[in-house]
């Protein structure tokens, strides 16, 4: 009993801590104004890409949070650009990653309105035969997602890899 009493006071104190002192990224967001950062996202499980979506909705607002302007790009490549074309048919997935595929469509227009870029490789729209014309509002077509991760590498943004 006395060992259930410590554990549950310790629990507590660790709870009122942590909601005392939030975590902050201050160290390493000092002197940072804007977050220029590209997601190159190339899943091959919508249930995963849509967690990572949620996560970068997440990310986004912990940069606002902190007083830091995000400048976010995401790039599809891969099968991820499967994943952001709107087909009602959605014969190319199961049907028990419907779910998950309505996630992906809420999250992008979420990140639409809140002005991410988005873009979806060429190459890869060719090889999973997937028309531009099908790609959810707000997504471009861009020739090679690896050139244009090399030109925002060379013009400072972040590139976090998301596989």
């Amino acid at each position: 009993m006395a060992i259930a009493l410590v554990l549950t006071a310790t629990l507590a104190m660790g709870a009122l801590s942590t909601q005392a002192d939030p975590l902050t990224d201050k160290k390493a967001l000092e002197g940072v104004e804007q977050g220029r950062v590209v997601f190159d996202l190339n899943n091959n499980h919508p249930r995963v890409l849509a967690l990572y979506l949620a996560v970068i909705r997440e990310t986004y607002e912990d940069l606002v949070g902190q007083g830091v302007e995000p400048d976010i790009v995401l790039a599809f490549r891969g099968r991820a650009v499967t994943m952001i074309a709107f087909s009602e048919e959605r014969e190319r997935f199961d049907l028990l990653e419907f779910d998950y595929l309505d996630e992906i469509e809420e999250h992008i227009a979420a990140l639409k309105d809140k002005g991410v870029r988005m873009e979806s490789c060429g190459v890869a729209t060719r090889l999973f035969n997937v028309d531009h014309g099908e790609l959810l509002p707000g997504i471009e077509p861009v020739r090679n997602t690896f050139v244009s991760l090399t030109g925002y590498q060379a013009q400072g943004y972040a590139i976090i890899p998301i596989y």
